[in-house]
C-alpha cells in the first residue's frame, strides 16, 4: 500500500508541476490576457459530508466493516493563476469501523477488538489544487470546473476501541489527541452558480502516517480514511471583478485577436482615406507648381510679384530685380607728410608713457600725450607701428609676453579713443635690442619701454 501511495503521490505532483509551468502567471504565454488583480481570487468554502475509513483505490484500517459518518469543515483559498490555488482546509467528524465482515478468502479476522470510534477532533491542511477543466475553445464562461489536489497536513484525533463484551478502551491513556502527519489527494467539480458562489462537489483520500487511526496497530499497513463533501464557496472581492477560476483565458485570447483585428482594420481604411486625401492635395499642388501666368520663368505657386512686365528681369520669387546703380566716384586719399611737429608728439607720448611695475596697466599720467597721439592718427590717417621691450631681469618668456601685452594696451588705449585699429600694428620682442646696459638700473628703465613708429 506504502507503494500505491508514493505512486499516487508522485503522479499528482508531476501534473500539478505541468500546470504550474503553463499557468506561469495571469499575464503569461498560455493566452492570460488580463491580469490576476482584474479578477477576484481570495474566497472561502464550508462543506459537510461523510467519513468513512478507507479509500477508493484500495486499503482500510484494521476492521473489516467500514461505517460512515459525519464531517463537516471549511476552507480558506488564495488562486494564483487561472489553473493553480493554494488552499487551506479545516474539518473534523468521527471515524467508525467493526469487525461485522470476514476477511476476502473467508477467514474470520484476528483483531480482539469488535468495533472502533475514532473522534476526529481537528484537521489543517495545506494543498496545491490545480483546475483541470477552465481553458477550452467552447465559451466565454467556465459554469463546471473539474479540479485536483494534493497537500500535506496534521491531525488530531482520538481513538476508542470497543471489546466484544461491549467494554471502551481509549487507545492513549488520558484520552488526549494523537497528532499525526497526512497527505490528501483529491478531486472535485465546482459549478458556478454566480459572479461570487460556487457548489463545490469533492472527494479527498486522505494518508496516514500511522497505523493508529483505528486504534488498532498490527504493523502491516497505515491508515486511510476518505471524506466526501458537499459544499458552498463564497469570492470575495469587487463585484466588477469575476473570479479568476472561472474565467476563459484561451477565450480572452480570442476576444483579444478579434479585437487586435477590428483595430487593424480600422487603422488600414483610415490610412486610405488619408492617403486618397493626401494625393488628391498633392495633385492640386502639382497643378500650380506647373502654372506661369505672367511667363516670368517663376511657377504662380512661387511667384510673390504676379503680373511683372516682359522686360523685367527677377529674382528667384518673381520679383523684379533692382536697378544698377552708377558706380561710386574713387575715393582719392589724402597724403599727409610727417612733420617736426608729429615727431615731437610721439616722442612726448613714448617719454611720458608709463606703466604698472610687472604690469601691462598703463599709468594715469600718460593718458594726456596718447590722447595727443591717438587725435593725430584720426586727424592725418597715419599708420604706427608699436614694438614693446622689457630688460634683461627674468625669464625670456614672461619678458616676451609682457613686452606685447603692453603694446597691445597701448594700442587698446589708442582704439578707445578713436583711432583705427587697422592702422595699429603691436608687436613684443622681451628682451632684444637693449638701447641701454641693463647691468644698472637706469639703463634696464630705459630698456623697459614701447617704441611709436609713424609710417
Amino acid at each position: 500500500m506504502q507503494k500505491q501511495l508514493f505512486k499516487v503521490f508522485s503522479i499528482l505532483c508531476l501534473t500539478m508541476s505541468s500546470f504550474s509551468l503553463m499557468a506561469q502567471d495571469s499575464t503569461g504565454s498560455m493566452g492570460m490576457m488580463k491580469p490576476s488583480k482584474s479578477f477576484s481570487t481570495f474566497s472561502i468554502g464550508f462543506n459537510a459530508g461523510v467519513l468513512k475509513p478507507s479509500v477508493p483505490i484500495g486499503g482500510s484500517t484494521n476492521f473489516t466493516h467500514p461505517k460512515y459518518d459525519i464531517g463537516y469543515g471549511g476552507y480558506i483559498k488564495d488562486q494564483l493563476t487561472h489553473l493553480i490555488a493554494l488552499q487551506a482546509d479545516f474539518f473534523r467528524g468521527d471515524i467508525k469501523g467493526d469487525n461485522s465482515d470476514k476477511l476476502g478468502n473467508g477467514d474470520a479476522t484476528s483483531n480482539p477488538y469488535k468495533s472502533f470510534k475514532t473522534d476526529l477532533n481537528w484537521t489543517a491542511s495545506l494543498s496545491a489544487v490545480a483546475t483541470i477543466g477552465n481553458i477550452n475553445w467552447l465559451g466565454y464562461k467556465n459554469p463546471i470546473i473539474p479540479y485536483v489536489s494534493v497537500g500535506g497536513g496534521l491531525a488530531g484525533y482520538k481513538p476508542t476501541l470497543i471489546t466484544y463484551n461491549n467494554t471502551s478502551i481509549d487507545y492513549k491513556p488520558g484520552n488526549k489527541d494523537i497528532h499525526e502527519f497526512f497527505v490528501p489527494v483529491g478531486a472535485g467539480l465546482k459549478f458556478v452558480a454566480s459572479q461570487a458562489i460556487n457548489i463545490d462537489l469533492g472527494m479527498k483520500m486522505n494518508f496516514l502516517d500511522a497505523d493508529n487511526l483505528d486504534g488498532y496497530e498490527n504493523g502491516y499497513h497505515k491508515d486511510k480514511f476518505t471524506y466526501a463533501f458537499a459544499g458552498i464557496e463564497v469570492a470575495f472581492g469587487s463585484k466588477k471583478h469575476p473570479q479568476l477560476i472561472a474565467n476563459n483565458p484561451v477565450a480572452d485570447l480570442k476576444q483579444d485577436l478579434m479585437d487586435r483585428n477590428n483595430q487593424l482594420r480600422a487603422s488600414i481604411a483610415a490610412s486610405e482615406q488619408q492617403n486618397a486625401n493626401t494625393i488628391d492635395s498633392l495633385n492640386g499642388q502639382l497643378s500650380r507648381l506647373k502654372m506661369d501666368s505672367d511667363k516670368d520663368g517663376v511657377s504662380d505657386y512661387f511667384d510673390k510679384c504676379p503680373n511683372t512686365s516682359d522686360s523685367d528681369k527677377v529674382d528667384g520669387s518673381g520679383c523684379p530685380l533692382p536697378k544698377m546703380a552708377p558706380p561710386p566716384a574713387p575715393v582719392v586719399n589724402k597724403t599727409y607728410i610727417i612733420s617736426q611737429e608729429d615727431k615731437r608728439v610721439v616722442a612726448q607720448a613714448i617719454k611720458d608713457l608709463q606703466f604698472d611695475f610687472g604690469k601691462a596697466t598703463i599709468r594715469a599720467s600718460s593718458d594726456a600725450s596718447l590722447d595727443k597721439v591717438a587725435d593725430l592718427l584720426q586727424t592725418k590717417g597715419f599708420s604706427l607701428k608699436l614694438a614693446g621691450y622689457t630688460d634683461a631681469v627674468g625669464s625670456v618668456e614672461k619678458n616676451l609676453q609682457l613686452s606685447k601685452d603692453r603694446a597691445n594696451a597701448v594700442k587698446d588705449y589708442l582704439v578707445s579713443k578713436g583711432a583705427d585699429a587697422s592702422k595699429i600694428q603691436a608687436d613684443g620682442f622681451g628682451k632684444a635690442d637693449p638701447i641701454a646696459s641693463n647691468k644698472t638700473a637706469a639703463g634696464r628703465a630705459k630698456n623697459r619701454r614701447v617704441e611709436f613708429t609713424l609710417f
